[in-house]
């Protein structure tokens, strides 16, 4: 379950709306990811948040076959894939890839983001999780 603090809320309040916000340095327009208080390229403390198309690419994976942690336990095994996003200046984000967890994988294939809604949980959160772009 998230745990948005005061560095990533917004990520995570865009997620329940529906939207990827990722930050970019209002500054010099770099975009980064994860959230930091300054930016990577240029050093000042002015990363806002942008919203863009959860649409990337896989730029790496892996198939998980041991859970780690009780919340996994039956759940093996999963897919996890870096995703790159080219509308946010190539950053690259974790997450799982949905679908038949056996599935074959391919470096470059393109993945579009879904939003997973837990309006119950309390409190309710969003997460994104990755398909394959048909």
């Amino acid at each position: 379950m998230p745990e948005p603090d005061g560095l990533s809320a917004p990520f995570w309040e865009g997620l329940r709306a529906g939207q990827l916000l990722v930050q970019r340095c209002e500054a010099c327009g770099t975009f980064q990811w994860g959230p930091e208080w300054i930016c990577h390229a240029c050093h000042a403390f002015s990363p806002g948040w942008q919203q863009v198309e959860p649409t990337g690419v896989i730029y790496s994976w892996t198939r998980v076959w041991h859970a780690t942690h009780r919340a996994v336990q039956g759940h093996v095994p999963y897919l996890v894939v870096v995703v790159e996003l080219p509308g946010a200046g190539n950053v690259r984000m974790v997450g799982n890839l949905l679908g038949d967890p056996r599935q074959r994988v391919d470096i470059g294939t393109r993945v579009r983001g879904r939003f997973e809604q837990h309006p119950d949980a309390d409190p309710p959160y969003a997460l994104l999780q990755w398909v394959v772009d048909a």
